[in-house]
């Protein structure tokens, strides 16, 4: 699979209204075949940061994401919201889904 992970910075006076921005394009995406999961988060340490993790089930799509019209959207709409240009880590790897952290395991509880 394709995983990302993007820090997005915010001009301040749009930090609380951030996910309604990007509804329309979250909500695209996670509609996408390929798309395995796009998740926004706070920082909790600067409430002008929102950080993306994403992924993607393959190359292919991968580049329907990018090819796709609510990207194209985006790319016109969004940078007017932002401080400055998303920081990214994109790699692929070899697995379809979240792993255990096992150092952290969590036994049943009874």
């Amino acid at each position: 699979m394709i995983f990302i992970t993007a820090k997005f910075r915010i001009l301040s006076e749009y930090a609380d209204q951030w996910p309604e921005i990007a509804r329309d394009f979250t909500e695209a995406t996670r509609g996408e075949v390929g798309c395995l999961w796009y998740d926004w988060s706070r920082s909790v340490a600067d409430p002008n940061e929102y950080v993306l993790v994403e992924a993607f089930r393959n190359d292919e799509a991968g580049a329907a994401h990018v090819n796709s019209e609510h990207f194209m959207t985006a790319q016109r709409t969004l940078p007017a919201y932002l401080a400055e240009t998303p920081r990214i880590i994109n790699t692929t790897v070899q697995q379809n889904d979240w792993s255990l952290l096992g150092e952290m395991a969590v036994s049943e509880k009874s």
